[in-house]
This record gives C-alpha cells, structure tokens and sequence, in this order.
C-alpha cells in the first residue's frame, strides 16, 4: 500500500512538473491567455476572502493523495476546483477579492505533519499536486474574473521548507541528541538526597553542581541561532562550519529544489536553490515572547537571517543571484495565473527600512518588479500587501515607506495585513474592553495626526505617520495609485491565530468586531468560516474543513440561512452601498479613555465623508447599552456632528428597526447604542 501511494504521487508530480495534465488538446497555455486589467479599480472597494485551499472545499477526488481527513496536521483534500464549485456562495456573500494560499510545490510532510498550508516550498516554478495542475489554477482565477473576483496570491519568499540538515557531529546523518553530564542518579539519589547526602564525597558534590548545568540538545534539523552561523561540534569542541546537507527522500518530494525548466532561461554557470550558499544558515530564531530580554539589533538579526522555526531554510536574499530567482519566479506567477496581487508572508524577516529606509534591499527590488511586471501585461492595480507579524506599528509602517538610492526612488509595499490594529483595537478593546481611545490613537498615529495628549502618549502611540503617505506607483505603471496609509487590511483573525470565537466566545462581541471591520477605514479581510461561526483554537485547530460544515451549531456546509452569514452579507452590502464606509475620509467623534460602567462606555463614533455621501457610525464596544454623551460628572455633553441641525438620520445597521434620531442644535446627537452593537447613520 505504501508503494502504490508513492508511485501515485511521484506521477501526479510529473503531471504536475509537465503542467498540461488532463488538458484538453489545443487549449492555449495559460501564460498566453489574456490578462485581467483591473482598469480604473479602486481596493478600497474590495473585501477580501482568505481560503486555506486544502480546507474549502475538495472538488476534484482524482488529487486526494495521501489525505488524512480526520488529522488536523494532514492533507485533507481541498483543491483549487473546490473553489470553482462554491463561487456561487462566495458571490452570494459579496466578498470580492480572493486570498488562497501557496500554490507552489512543497515537501510532502515534515515530523508527521503535512504541507497541506502551502508554506514548506520545494520547487518555485511548479505547482502543488494536492490542488491541481496549471491550467485548473488559471480556470480558478478565470472564473473569479467572470464573477468580478480578483485574486491574491500567497507568496513566500523568506524562507523554503526542511530541506537540508547542519550535519553538526559529522557523521552524514540528522540527530538530535543531548549532550553533557547533566544531573546522574548518584546525585539525585546520594548527593542531594538530605537522607544520604553524608554519603556524598565532596568531589562527587563538586561534579553534581557543576556537572546540572551543562546539558546540550543538539538538533540538526532545527539548531538555535548562531550570529557566526551553524557550527560544527563535538565535545571536543567546535570545527568550523557545519555542512549542509540536504536530504533525499522523494517519497516525500524532501529533496534538492531541481534546477529550473529551461523556458525559465536561468543561465547554466549560476548556481540555483541547491546551493548552500543561497541560505543564511544561522539556525532557528529563539527570542521571540522574550524580545525585551534582549538588544533590538539581537533580536532584528536573528529576525532577518535566522531560520523560522521548524527547520524553514532562511534564504539570504542579499544574494543578488538569490534575489534575482525569486523575483522572476514569481513575475512568472502573475503571467501564468493572472493573480491580481500578492499577500507576502514573514515580511519583518527581510531587510531592515526601519533603520535603513534608502537601501533597497530585496523588498525594493521584488515589489518594484512585480509591478512592472503587471504593467507589461497590462495589468493595473496589482496590490501587494505583506504580513508583518507585529504589534509594532513604526516597524510594520517601515515596510509601506519607499526610498531613494543612487538608482532613484522605489517602492515596497503597498499595505501590510495590519497586526497592530488586531492587538490595540480587535484584541485590547473588543475582546478585553478597554477604552475606545485605543482606537483614535492608533488611527492618530497611522496618518500622522500626531497624537499628543496625555493617554496617546501614556499608552505608547507615536506621533507618526507610521505607515507610507504617497502611493509607490501609479496604476498605469502597475501600482494601486494610493498611499498605504489608506489601504491597510484589516482582520478579526486568520490562519496564524485563534478564530474570534476561540477566545472571546461571545456572539455579541463578534458582532461589534464585525461592525467594526466592515465600517473602519481600509480593507476588510474576512477569514474563510468566520461567516459559519467557526470557532477553532491554535493552528491546526483554527484550519476547520468548510465542506464538513459547522457540526457544533448544526450547520449544514455552505449555509447561506445562519445568522453569521447573513451579518457578514449585509454589512458587506452596505458597505459596497455607500462610497463613504469605502473611501470616505475619517473624522473621529467620541472615544472613551476610561474603563468601566459609564454613560458612555464602550462608545466610539466616527464619521465618513467621499463625495456626497456622509455617514456617522457610533459603535459600542461594550457588555452595556450606552450613548455618546459623557457622564454628568463630566459636563454630560453629547456627541457633535457635521449634519445640520434637524436632520433626519436613519439607522441602516443590519438588524435595526430603521430608528430614526433628529440632529439637535449644532449637530449634536444624542443616540442610544445596544450592548456590543452599532448605529450606522445616514439621512
């Protein structure tokens, strides 16, 4: 059984290498299939959907190979056909812009756990088997483009999978073994036994206090970071750089990355993602959750050249050679899928724009390529956002600023996927109800509306702006002509985290995210499931099979009748409704700063103005009805707005009963908010 499997997959590899498996005769090669142009788009219109591919929905049987449905750590059969068969959903819902994860070729399986996530490259220029050939990825994004759908790609280009070992001891094979005296039974049992320590020779003593703190785990598939890279070493000592070896294991595709086809014109002298010298080859990053134990510099190097856990390769994207490989790889993504952008995974983990922000560097060069290479097609409005797994808005920002070099200006990108938003607002103010001043802080510093007062600057907010004001490039040259403090994406949780439900399980409070999410300024990111109440815990856990449905609330799959659907579809249609919760300027109107049972806990309210149309959202954040008027001890103000006075504003949030509340004397509105609702207001 265990050779078939591996003949099943090594043939499905060559289908896959081949890139014409099952075609049809005379279909034309994707590459010269015509180009979506996105003319005259604006992403501030869009919502993005993210789908894990291999958990959506698995729409073609023939590529099931090596599938384990009921383990969360394996492959489980969801395809880039699945995704063609639910567009019918995905419209219905009204997202607009679909993320799907990695589509390149990755080891099979890793200490038991398989690639199924996308993220473990192993080839750069073929696709993954589990979902598909080329011309069932290019049908994907087709039918999305029919549909009005643009499609994002995911893209990793910091790091490969396990695909080598430091061969640390030499002997030409992985181990993981420990090494020193550590602590022997003679000491646990005589010497620091109080019953028989007498027993205990002062020697013996000697070597048991010493001997306890002198134990080693060597592992070399995985070895802790080293500023002067992996060494070699025995108890003897060390022996200079550990080799690299990189394994041979093709029934798990765990070997060398092949060198590229020859349509890929990489010139034969140069070396290719076999070479050790490609790779940074300093180990595993280990300060994270303890950053503030360490130096900054000690922390960004190990950030930016160690691997990332797990035996993930970091590759040295100094390299001109290594640079140059990867930008035109993924050139070649956008001309054969024609994905409509890139969300860019372990953004933070190369280069360093926060204290070098005139060096290119890698992210100056690929972003400033790929966008040409839109516009070569004929593509505009090619967006590139990056994840920047940090709660630091400043260094986060550093990757949306462009530079000057003795080259010229460049860009780098044109969003991140906004983690400190997600920590300040989603986790600290919806979930752990803290004052809603968090959140005009944060906007504060993000535009550069310098955020002087006293709780700004208590809580940390720079002044800013933190992220990048000017657009990178115009939409004829392949950029999304907006600055990227416009266009951040927004989210409640994703694949990397704990769904909403996992750890605030409360209806009421994913309700105000909700609201929230679809009403702030910038892109919304809506992660697959979240419509079906999922509620998973830590990855795998928060990686749920949407096909299975959701079995705990009785859900059948694809439900388009529970109440989590129907929220989602209808703030997604307000939103698309009104141009002001789109592209609208934001004016800030009541926050609170302190916590606790108040007249007007929980509140925050903004206005949105583009064009014609304004809106005033007033949100509660809160376990209590509340207003927008301070307490009585505070003056009992209320909330002041730009409508003129007698105006009639009507309350368009889903779930309302259209109340109506009438602006009082100049623009105040006093208007009462349910617990962990909203109030969306508009004449």
């Amino acid at each position: 059984m265990e050779r078939t499997a591996k003949l099943v997959f090594s043939s499905l590899a060559a289908c896959a290498l081949l890139a014409g498996c099952g075609a049809a005769s005379g279909v034309d090669h994707p590459a010269d299939q015509p180009h979506e142009t996105n003319a005259g788009d604006d992403w501030r219109d869009e919502v993005i959907y993210q789908i894990m591919v291999d958990r959506f929905a698995n729409g073609d049987p023939n590529n099931d190979i090596n599938v384990a449905p009921s383990v969360p750590g394996r492959y489980h059969g969801g395809d880039w056909q699945g995704i063609i068969d639910q567009l019918d959903y995905l419209e219905e819902l009204g997202v607009t812009a679909l993320w799907i994860s990695p589509v390149v070729k990755n080891t099979e399986e890793d200490a038991g756990f398989a690639s199924y996530h996308g993220y473990w490259t192993q080839d750069f220029l073929r696709p993954n088997p589990h979902f598909g050939d080329l011309y069932k990825l290019r049908e994907l994004t087709n039918a999305a483009h029919a549909r009005g759908m643009k499609v994002i790609l995911d893209v990793v280009t910091n790091h490969v999978g396990q695909l080598f070992f430091y061969d640390i001891n030499g002997n030409g094979q992985p181990d993981d073994w420990l090494s020193g005296g550590g602590l022997s039974h003679t000491c646990v049992q005589i010497c620091f036994n109080p019953g028989r320590a007498s027993e205990c020779t002062a020697d013996e003593l000697v070597y048991c206090n010493l001997g306890k703190d002198y134990l080693e785990r060597i592992i070399e598939w995985d070895p802790e970071y080293d500023p002067r890279g992996v060494q070699g070493w025995t108890s003897l000592g060390f022996s200079g750089p550990a080799t690299v070896r990189f394994t041979d294991w093709p029934h798990i595709n765990r070997v060398p990355p092949p060198r590229p086809p020859d349509w890929f014109g990489w010139p034969e002298d140069k070396p290719w993602f076999d070479d050790p010298s490609w790779y940074n080859r300093r180990g595993r990053v280990y300060v994270w959750w303890h950053e503030n134990d360490y130096s900054r510099e000690f922390v960004r190097d190990q950030e930016t050249t160690g691997d990332f856990p797990g035996g993930l390769k970091d590759l040295n994207t100094s390299n001109p050679d290594v640079a140059e490989a990867l930008t035109r790889s993924f050139e070649y993504w956008i001309e054969v899928a024609d994905f409509d952008g890139f969300r860019i995974d372990t953004v933070k983990h190369i280069d360093r724009p926060e204290v070098q922000p005139n060096l290119r560097g890698f992210w100056g060069l690929f972003t400033d390529r790929m966008r040409a290479k839109a516009a070569e097609l004929g593509k505009q409005n090619f967006f590139i956002f990056g994840e920047a797994f940090d709660g630091n808005d400043e260094l986060i920002g550093a990757y949306t600023k462009g530079g000057v070099d003795a080259d010229g200006a460049f860009g780098r990108f044109d969003s991140v996927f906004y983690f400190s938003q997600k920590y300040r607002v989603i986790d600290n103010v919806f979930k752990l109800g803290a004052p809603t001043k968090n959140i005009e802080c944060l906007y504060n510093s993000r535009v550069g509306r310098n955020p002087s007062d006293a709780f700004c600057q208590t809580n940390g907010y720079p002044a800013g702006p933190t992220h990048g004001t000017t657009p990178h490039a115009a939409p004829e040259a392949g950029g999304i002509g907006l600055a990227p403090n416009q266009v951040l994406v927004n989210f409640l949780d994703n694949h990397d985290l704990p769904r909403f439900l996992f750890e605030t399980p409360s209806e009421s409070s994913l309700r105000a995210g909700l609201f929230y999410l679809m009403t702030w300024d910038g892109i919304p990111c809506v992660y697959y499931g979240t419509e079906q109440g999922f509620a998973g815990g830590v990855d795998p856990a928060n990686r749920e099979d949407m096909w299975r449905g959701n079995v705990a609330k009785g859900y059948p799959p694809f439900d388009t009748t529970n109440p989590h659907f129907n929220l989602v579809k209808e703030l997604i249609a307000l939103r698309k409704a009104r141009p002001a919760l789109r592209r609208g300027t934001v004016e800030v109107k009541w926050s609170t700063e302190q916590p606790g049972a108040r007249r007007d806990a929980g509140i925050f309210a903004f206005e949105r103005v583009a064009d014609d149309d304004k809106v005033l959202v007033v949100l509660n954040a809160s376990e209590q009805d509340s207003e927008a008027c301070a307490p009585v001890a505070d003056g009992g103000a209320c909330l002041i707005s730009t409508f003129a006075p007698g105006t009639v504003l009507r309350d368009l949030a889903p779930g309302s009963d259209g109340e109506t509340f009438t602006v009082g004397a100049g623009g105040a509105v006093t208007v009462r908010v349910p617990a962990q609702s909203a109030r969306i207001l508009a004449p």
